[in-house]
This record gives structure tokens, sequence and C-alpha cells, in this order.
């Protein structure tokens, strides 16, 4: 199996629903949504979108470090009590997991690489340093970069 990275830097809140739309675009193709935390609070109605159309094809990780990290590193909701994969569940979202420990991991990586229905996973990490280097947030870069990726891998 193939794997294709596609990111997208400065599209704050939606990462799921690119990636639902990945998904029902390309049903042959196994698509896995990276997200964080603050990413996903900024638009946690996605989820009930993607739980209603279910694509078999779709998987959604969220790395949860408990902080907005694009922003100052704040603490987020889930830091505060926010549950992702309830929200997720409660969403109809019906394959869902959090990952706390070192032993859980294999069931989660399980979960994301089955079919027959959209997977939702909760990785919870320990909160770091941001990372030292300086992406590029221009918008049409980003764009430009996106659709050269998506479409050389077609």
């Amino acid at each position: 199996m193939s794997a294709h990275i596609y990111t997208m830097a400065g599209a704050m809140g939606g990462a799921a629903m690119i990636g639902l739309g990945l998904a029902l675009a390309q049903p042959d193709k196994r698509v896995l949504v990276a997200t964080g935390d603050g990413e996903l609070l900024m638009n946690v109605g996605a989820l009930a979108t993607i739980a209603v159309l279910n694509p078999p094809n779709l998987a959604i990780v969220c790395v949860d470090n408990g902080h907005y990290g694009e922003t100052g590193y704040q603490k987020s909701h889930t830091s505060l009590g926010v549950d992702l994969e309830k929200i997720a569940a409660g969403s109809g979202i019906r394959r869902t997991r959090t990952v706390s420990r070192d032993a859980d991991l294999a069931e989660g990586a399980r979960l994301l690489r089955e079919g027959n229905g959209t997977a939702f996973v909760v990785l919870r990490v320990k909160p770091d340093d941001p990372p030292p280097y300086k992406r590029n947030m221009d918008p049409d870069s980003c764009r430009t970069r996106f659709r050269t990726a998506l479409l050389g891998a077609a």
C-alpha cells in the first residue's frame, strides 16, 4: 500500500472536513487525517457531518496535548475536561478509541487501518515545546503546494 501525505498550513479547523472531501472523492484510497486538539475544537461540528456520511475509508487521529500550539500554547479545553472521543461517539462515529498508554498504541493503530466505517482515535501526548522551524503560512503557497501534491499522486 502506498501512502501520500498532504499538509495544509493555515487551515485551522478544516482538517477533518478536507479529509472527508478527499475520502468521498477517492473512495478507493484510505484517508488518514492527523489533527490536533486545538484545531479540531475550532470545528468540532465537523464530526457530526462525518458521522452521518460515515465513509469507510476515513480515519482521524487527533493528537491531544491539551494546548493551543498555534496561538501561544494556552491550555486547550481538553486539558480542562473536554473529551474529544466522547464528542466523536456522541456525534455518531461508532469506532472510537482514546490512546493514553503505550499498551494501547497497537489497538489504536489497528482501528485506524481498518475500513468499514469512519474511525476516530485520540492520541493523548504530553505537552512539549513547539517545533523550532517556521512554516510557510502564505495561503496561496499552501494551496498550490497541496493541489500539486494531490494531483501528482493521482
